[in-house]
């Protein structure tokens, strides 16, 4: 059951360069408006945390993740809409199962009778040139209405995302997560089948050479979830730029509810997903 859970994520991100680059100060700026939170360094877009609805031809309603997500060239390696999996967008949590009373009433992943209304995007400046944003959402639902046919919140998010200023190979990105419980009875949980879809997701454009790298090492990308603690690495040559190997990590907080969690991992045509809650955690 859910009450108030709290989940942090540090996507670490770049391009690892086999040069060494001459560090300036920098610093992280942040514009608000009806879409959302563009964050940029030096007039370079970073990342834009989507708070306006985007569908595909009225299908897949979405808001509250980010999309698109820069690299240290400027190259864009969040997708949207992916033909394979056209409920997968950028930087996204969600679940197939959100429940009321044990009943259904949307699922989160698919973007299926779910919405996510962006009520308020406040900045927040951090120190050492990092910015942050806190966006504050309800989750509604077509299927939990009050008498009017007014959609009643059942759960109100916090998010905060800091974006912190790159260094020559990298670039620290952290995302915390807050979901409190509006009514009793509300429960989230992943996929009903032995993957358990659910949780902080990457949609990430994949090349052919990717590699995942956890705590034990390099390990291989299976069909169902497995263990690294704490992170996990996926990276893969520049496309046309093979001296660069560019680099997406996603490190988990060890306070989140159920760590370590497990991971599903995919080399083509999917998504990278910190699994929780997995069955058993």
């Amino acid at each position: 059951m859910l009450t108030n859970r709290q989940f942090r994520f540090i996507p670490l991100f770049g391009v690892f360069l086999f040069i060494t680059l001459a560090c300036q100060a920098q610093r992280i700026n942040v514009t608000i408006n009806e879409q959302g939170a563009l964050f940029t360094e030096n007039g370079d877009s970073v990342l834009l945390y989507q708070a306006r609805v985007n569908d595909l031809h009225g299908a897949f309603p979405r808001s509250n993740y980010i999309h698109p997500l820069y690299n240290l060239n400027g190259k864009v390696i969040t997708e949207d809409f992916p033909e394979d999996h056209p409920h997968h967008r950028g930087i996204f949590w969600a679940w197939h199962q959100v429940l009321l009373n044990d009943s259904s009433i949307g699922d989160g992943w698919d973007a299926q009778d779910l919405e996510w209304d962006v009520i308020n995007i406040v900045p927040v400046e951090q120190k050492g040139g990092a910015q942050s944003i806190d966006a504050q959402v309800k989750w509604k639902s077509t299927k939990y209405t009050n008498a009017a046919g007014q959609k009643i919140p059942f759960i109100a998010e916090h998010t905060r995302i800091t974006v912190f200023p790159a260094s020559p190979s990298y670039r620290v990105v952290d995302i915390s997560i807050q979901l409190t419980a509006l009514v009793s009875q509300i429960k989230l949980g992943g996929s009903t089948d032995a993957k358990g879809y659910g949780g902080f997701s990457a949609r990430i454009k994949l090349e052919d050479a990717v590699t995942f790298t956890g705590a034990g090492g390099q390990v291989a990308a299976q069909n169902l979830p497995l263990h690294s603690p704490g992170w996990m690495d996926i990276s893969q040559p520049e496309k046309g730029m093979p001296e660069y190997v560019n680099g997406f990590t996603i490190v988990a907080h060890p306070d989140n509810p159920g760590y370590p969690n497990p991971w599903i991992l995919r080399n083509k045509r999917s998504m990278q997903n910190a699994v929780y809650p997995y069955p058993g955690s």
